[in-house]
């Protein structure tokens, strides 16, 4: 027998993923990022099911309701999604460190015009 594969949108899964790691319903949620309370539990369980997917303005409401960097709800590697996660707990010379050991310069640059 095949595996099932979950079909729902990355978004979706890391949204719900964080909400339930933070012991959050969709309700409380919802009301944290300013939705009418009619509305909150309805509209997050829509973004959670991949039935709408948010606006990136409230895409970083949800993140920073949920005290992640809203990176994480994009991101499809598990590795590179719990390094998101634990990033801001790291001091400036951990993450120096990291950077120097995965071979990347600690300084940032401008991003160039294409």
């Amino acid at each position: 027998m095949a595996a099932v594969v979950n079909q729902r949108p990355i978004f979706a899964r890391r949204l719900a993923q964080a909400r339930l790691q933070k012991g959050l319903s969709q309700t409380e949620l919802g009301l944290r990022v300013g939705m009418e309370p009619s509305v909150a539990s309805p509209r997050v369980n829509q973004y959670e099911h991949g039935v709408h997917e948010p606006k990136i303005a409230m895409a970083k409401k949800l993140a920073d309701a949920l005290g992640i960097p809203p990176a994480f709800l994009y991101c499809e590697d598990e590795l590179l999604a719990k390094l998101l996660l634990r990033w801001g707990d790291l001091t400036i010379t951990q993450k120096r460190a990291l950077l120097k050991q995965a071979g990347v310069s600690g300084k940032t640059n401008p991003p160039t015009a294409a």
